[in-house]
């Protein structure tokens, strides 16, 4: 397994950059992995290598560059600080329409033998969904993708195979949020949705207090069932 920084073509002006990783067998379908608002910091990579072993090839674009070029933060005070100063800066519509030139690139690749999807985490589940209304994927996977449910006019562009992870506990995106997300998706049978009650906003990140590691677990093997098919 090989990982590796690399600019990202085709988005101006130029700086737009990546966080690659090659899986053993050195090429496999895609995964434009997106960040949450920490940016591409050590959990991010180490969730590149994970998918890696899974055999795809990833590449976690660095959403935040027009703010601060690879911002690596941790889950204290302070970077919990910058994390949201850096969210309160950028614009939605630009971080999705960034992704999905990720994602268009990733296609281009001669590693990437297979479809490309997204796989992104609170911001970054967003922005998978909006990789997705972009047509730039074939398939995406939101993670208690925050704000959604405030742009449900981007779900009539979406035919492609969608899965949502969504977290019973999660304040920042409750019940009712994810009420409306479902029934906006409820005719359209390429949307899946899995609940995880007792689990809240973040369950994935092992760095960070909310972490469930059979929540994880679960959350990823189904993840990995869904790619599996729709790739």
């Amino acid at each position: 397994m090989t990982s590796f920084w690399i600019d990202i073509p085709g988005v101006e002006p130029d700086g737009f950059s990546g966080f690659l990783t090659l899986p053993p067998a050195g090429s496999g379908p895609g995964i434009v992995l997106v960040q949450e608002i920490w940016g591409v910091n050590s959990h991010i990579r180490a969730v590149a290598e994970q998918y890696a072993l899974d055999g795809y090839v990833v590449l976690a674009p660095d959403a935040f560059w027009r703010q601060q070029p690879r911002v690596d933060l941790g889950y204290d005070e302070a970077g919990r600080t910058r994390a949201m100063e850096l969210r309160q800066q950028a614009d939605d519509q630009q971080l999705g329409a960034d992704i999905a030139a990720a994602a268009r690139y990733l296609k281009t690749r001669e590693d990437v033998t297979g479809g490309v999807a997204a796989v992104g985490f609170c911001l970054g589940g967003q922005l998978a969904y909006r990789a997705a209304a972009a047509s730039a994927v074939d398939a995406a996977v939101s993670y208690y993708g925050g704000g959604i449910q405030n742009n449900l006019d981007l779900a009539s562009k979406i035919s492609q195979p969608i899965l949502f992870h969504y977290a019973g506990l999660d304040k920042m995106i409750p019940e009712e949020a994810v009420a409306k997300v479902k029934a906006r998706f409820a005719d359209q049978y390429s949307a899946m949705f899995y609940d995880y009650p007792e689990v809240d906003h973040g369950f994935n990140c092992w760095g960070r207090p909310a972490y469930n590691q059979r929540a994880s677990a679960l959350a990823h093997g189904r993840t990995l069932s869904f790619l599996a098919e729709h790739l």
